[in-house]
């Protein structure tokens, strides 16, 4: 018998708090398919962390 795995999921104002963004903008990388969202009911929009995590991406350095 394999254990269920729970997701984790949060609202679009903690991800904001955590990543430093807007909730403005990550509802526009929701609009634009780069975030993925989950609705539970008609106002409830939630995201998986590690879907915001991913979004955040490393820049390069000119340092050698």
């Amino acid at each position: 018998m394999t254990a269920k795995v729970r997701r984790e999921f949060e609202s679009l104002a903690s991800a904001a708090q955590r990543t430093g963004l807007s909730i403005r903008t990550l509802r526009r990388r929701i609009a634009s398919g780069h975030l993925a969202a989950y609705r539970n009911g008609s106002r409830v929009i939630r995201v998986d962390p590690d879907d915001v995590d991913r979004m955040m991406v490393r820049m390069p350095t000119a340092w050698h």
